[in-house]
């Protein structure tokens, strides 16, 4: 059941378009995080949802019911900010229970939900610290707790993992999953880490130039990213973007680099002549220091660590810089450096029109 639904939404400050007619919908319990650079409207984007913004134009419906007009607190949203935004007069139990309050109960039912709420947070044992008194950690997870409590149909997460250390930022990437499945709270999750995109979206919303470039799940916007712009926003190191052209040449299909033919697919035959980037991943390139069939002579011209990874920078015979990445205990043949061989498996290149930007895609005849 759809719980959420952006129609053709549109926002500018003065002359400034922030968002440019986007829509979007979600479903129950599901979790859509709304990923891109920083400036391009996330937060807005949450912050219309919500009621605090009013669209220019557009529509925001929930459960099917128009949400233009409706006061924020009607809306039955929780929310959580990157800055925390608790109380700073209040202990954090206050802090967790001030959306119960407006709805009613006694004072014993609201203790009972907070200490629940806290609980599953571990969170419990702070809960008559005053915010100055609460580490980073626990300030997230106190907000986290206040957005949760009331156990909203739509919860807003606008960056809660920016501000807290390293460590906190891997653990609640394992534990958001499972507190959102227990909520069934559909989620919309603003980040700018594509890592936390990949791990915690059912679907990811990239959102660029005022609408949504792509709305996919995490998969898919890897594998299959609709223009550069996407696919350069995925991945570390990021995709490779190699000037070439697809060439038709008695009956075979290929693109050029720097000398060295690539065979592609016959369903490419329909671009053939376009000047196009050649995009490969990091990881789809093996390196060796023996001969390969059918590879690339390389120059590999230095060798770095990336935690359990090693990332290599290659030449081509032109001097066309790229970088492989392979796993620690695979990377032991391509160690020196000096004359290498990369070999590409012609499946996971990404074609892309050199001019637009936009993915060439195979066409079967």
């Amino acid at each position: 059941m759809t719980t959420l639904e952006l129609n053709a939404v549109k926002k500018s400050f003065k002359d400034d378009e922030v968002l440019s007619g986007l829509s979007l919908s979600a479903d129950e319990g599901e979790t859509v995080v709304i990923f891109g650079p920083s400036g391009t409207g996330k937060t807005v984007l949450l912050r219309l949802i919500s009621g605090i913004y009013d669209p220019d134009d557009g529509d925001i419906r929930m459960d099917g019911t128009s949400m233009i007009g409706i006061a924020p607190e009607q809306r039955g949203v929780g929310m959580a900010f990157q800055n925390f935004a608790l109380y700073p007069h209040m202990e954090a139990s206050e802090n967790i229970a001030s959306p119960l309050h407006a709805r009613g109960g006694t004072p014993a039912q609201i203790a009972e939900k907070v200490r629940d709420i806290a609980s599953l947070l571990k969170i419990d044992h702070v809960l008559g610290h005053r915010p100055k008194e609460l580490s980073n950690g626990q300030k997230q997870r106190t907000a986290l707790a206040r957005a949760l409590v009331a156990g909203p149909k739509i919860l807003l997460l606008d960056d809660p993992l920016r501000n807290v250390d390293a460590k906190l930022r891997f653990e609640m990437r394992l534990e958001l999953p499972r507190l959102l499945r227990e909520f069934q709270s559909t989620t919309l999750y603003v980040t700018q880490d594509y890592k936390e995109a990949m791990a915690l979206g059912d679907r990811i919303a990239v959102l660029l130039n005022g609408g949504f470039a792509q709305v996919a799940t995490p998969e898919d916007i890897y594998r299959d990213p609709v223009n550069i712009e996407v696919a350069k926003l995925f991945g570390d190191p990021t995709i490779n973007l190699i000037p070439s052209s697809i060439v038709s040449e008695s009956g075979h299909i290929h693109i050029d680099l720097a000398g060295s033919r690539v065979a592609l697919s016959a369903d490419y035959g329909h671009a053939a002549g376009r000047e196009i980037y050649a995009g490969i991943r990091p990881e789809a390139i093996g390196v060796s220091q023996t001969p390969i069939e059918d590879a690339l002579q390389v120059e590999l011209i230095a060798v770095t660590p990336l935690n359990e990874r090693v990332v290599m920078l290659l030449h081509l015979a032109d001097g066309t810089e790229f970088f492989a990445s392979s796993p620690e205990d695979g990377a032991a043949d391509s160690r020196e450096h000096g004359p290498a061989f990369a070999s590409i498996n012609p499946a996971t290149l990404l074609i892309f029109d050199r001019e637009s930007g936009q993915r060439i895609q195979p066409h079967t005849p």
